[in-house]
């Protein structure tokens, strides 16, 4: 299983809510289409930009379903399946694979704070319980701990449907030592929009990003350019958005590259708590930055 290809702009989708809190279904629709227009590689959701700790695990499937069913194999539909459970964990996972997903993204069980040991165990006994690719996600500044680059390279010798790792700790030596030390087939991606081209020029893989909900198209050109080690195109497109990037940051994870989806028409600026508005000051940021580079 190790043959699974999917390099590039794989988007964290966020998931849009009516006026009234419910999911809208019609601009979840349409983001997705944009996606496939626009050069994505591939889809994440239920992820944390896809706001699911607020989700019930009815509305988690009900997304997953409803992806899949759009995206018709165009492209590959990942699902977000981590839980701070391992027994939890199997459960949304194999409801995930029996829908039809092409891989789970399993988070490290966050709160908890498992020893090395028990790190290990929780992936392991995800992995013998589904068949489904299974794609690690270390993101410690959310988890309270890390999965180590130790445990990554022993669960991908171990098991044939650990396939890949998204790495969103911010720590380039990171992606070099697990490039280094990966089998081979093993996909290195990044978590983190802003080294995501650095990383790739290094070896890694792509890039599972929060920035591809707003410039899908242009996104996809910096994935494919560094992939190609096309270092001018490189500079050129992470230059112009480099600032942008980091605004998608300026408050928690999903909540400013919803406002800009919000201010560009897609979704309407709808969070569920404890998710909120951003601050005027930091949203004032934000809309100078998206009026500079004529997205809005």
């Amino acid at each position: 299983m190790k043959n699974f290809e999917l390099k590039g702009s794989i988007v964290a989708i966020v998931t849009p809510f009516t006026e009234n809190g419910d999911i809208d279904v019609d601009a979840f629709d349409q983001l997705i289409d944009w996606h496939l227009t626009n050069g994505t590689d591939g889809l994440v959701v239920c992820g944390t930009t896809g706001e699911t700790p607020a989700l019930t695990g009815d509305e988690d499937a009900f997304l997953i379903e409803r992806a899949v069913k759009r995206v018709g194999r165009k492209i590959p539909v990942i699902a977000g399946t981590g839980s701070n459970s391992t027994q939890e964990c199997i459960r949304y996972s194999l409801k995930a694979e029996a829908i039809g997903v092409d891989a789970v993204l399993v988070v490290g069980p966050y709160y908890n704070k498992p020893t090395e040991k028990g790190m290990y165990m929780h992936f392991a006994t995800v992995a013998e319980a589904i068949d489904v690719p299974i794609i690690l996600y270390n993101v410690p500044s959310r988890t309270g701990s890390k999965i180590s680059v130790a445990n990554t390279i022993k669960l991908a010798n171990a098991f044939d449907n650990i396939v890949a790792i998204k790495e969103a700790s911010g720590d380039l030596a990171l992606f070099t030592e697990l490039v280094a030390q990966r089998p081979d087939g093993f996909k290195v991606y990044s978590g983190d929009d802003f080294l995501s081209a650095s990383a790739n020029l290094l070896g890694a893989d792509g890039c599972i990003s929060v920035i591809a909900n707003v410039i899908p198209k242009e996104f996809a050109q910096l994935m494919a350019a560094s992939l190609t080690g096309d270092v001018k195109e490189v500079n050129a497109i992470f230059y112009k958005f480099r600032e942008l990037m980091d605004l998608m940051f300026i408050e928690s994870n999903p909540i400013p590259v919803k406002t800009t989806l919000a201010e560009m028409g897609r979704v309407k600026e709808v969070f569920r708590s404890p998710m909120c508005a951003m601050e005027k000051s930091t949203k004032a940021l934000l809309l100078d930055e998206l009026k500079k580079l004529s997205i809005i």
